[in-house]
C-alpha cells in the first residue's frame, strides 16, 4: 500500500492536463479558439479560489475573441491533453493513470461569454461521472478514450451565449487538504435553438465546493472507495 502512495505522489509532480480544445458537430475549432487555455497544466487546489471557475493564476489563461455555436441538445467534446504542444491521443498524452477521480461539466448564462470571469453565481452542473459498479473512474474512461470528454447541452435552456466548464478532478493526493487536483478551463460558446423554459438553480464558483466535502478530502486507496460522492450542485434536468 505504502508503494502505491508514493507512485501517486511522484506521479502527481508532472502528470496534468488541460481542456485545450472544442470539438462540435464534428469539427475541432483548434487550441485555445474559443477555449481560454493556460501556459502551465498545473492543478487549482484551493477551493476558494476565484481560479476554480475557469482556471487562472498561478495559471493564467489567454483570452479568446471566438464564441462557438452551438445547438441546444447537441454534444459536444471537450479535448484534453497533458499540454498544448501534445499532439497524440494515447493514455499518457492525456494525462498520468494515476489521476483518478470524477469529471463534471457546468454552463453559466452570460451577457458575453468573451469577457465574463466566470467568477460568481450562475453556473449549473450539466453532467458529471464519478466511479462506476466496476470500479473504474471517470478519469479513467477519459485517458484511455483518446483525452475526448463528451458533454450534452440541454435542449430547455435559454438561447444565448454561455461559458462551458469542463472539469477532471484527480484524488490521488486528496487524503489530506489541499490535495485534490482540479483541472478546469471553459469555454466560450453561443447556445441556439433552446426552448428557453428552464430556469435552473444554479451555484456560485468559489462557493459550491468546500475543502470539507467527502467527494474533495478522502483517500481512494485504503480503506477501499464503494460510495463515492461527487462533490457541487445535483446534475441540472430538462
Amino acid at each position: 500500500m505504502k508503494s502505491i502512495l508514493l507512485a501517486a505522489v511522484a506521479a502527481g509532480a508532472s502528470a496534468h492536463t488541460i481542456f485545450s480544445s472544442l470539438e462540435v458537430d464534428g469539427k475541432n475549432y483548434g487550441i485555445g479558439n474559443g477555449v481560454r487555455v493556460p501556459s502551465y497544466n498545473g492543478p487549482i487546489q484551493d477551493v476558494t479560489s476565484d481560479s476554480i471557475a475557469c482556471n487562472g493564476p498561478p495559471n493564467p489563461t489567454s483570452p479568446t475573441d471566438t464564441v462557438i455555436d452551438v445547438q441546444a441538445g447537441d454534444t459536444v467534446t471537450a479535448v484534453w491533453r497533458y499540454m498544448l504542444s501534445t499532439t497524440g491521443s494515447a493514455p499518457n498524452d492525456i494525462m498520468d493513470s494515476s489521476h483518478k477521480g470524477p469529471i463534471s461539466a457546468y454552463l453559466k448564462k452570460v451577457d458575453d461569454a468573451r469577457t465574463d470571469s466566470g467568477v460568481g453565481d450562475g453556473w449549473f452542473k450539466i453532467q458529471e461521472d464519478g466511479l462506476d459498479a466496476s470500479g473504474v473512474w471517470a478519469t479513467t474512461k477519459i485517458i484511455n478514450g483518446q483525452g475526448l470528454h463528451h458533454i450534452t447541452i440541454p435542449t430547455c435552456i435559454e438561447p444565448g451565449q454561455y461559458l462551458l466548464r469542463a472539469e477532471m478532478l484527480a484524488l490521488h493526493a486528496a487524503s489530506s487538504y489541499p490535495g485534490a487536483q482540479f483541472y478546469q478551463e471553459c469555454a466560450q460558446i453561443n447556445v441556439i435553438g433552446g426552448t428557453g423554459t428552464a430556469s435552473p438553480s444554479t451555484v456560485a464558483l468559489p462557493g459550491a465546493y468546500q475543502g470539507s466535502d467527502p467527494g474533495i478530502t478522502l483517500s481512494i486507496y485504503w480503506p477501499p472507495v464503494e460510495n463515492y460522492v461527487i462533490p457541487g450542485p445535483d446534475v441540472f434536468q430538462c
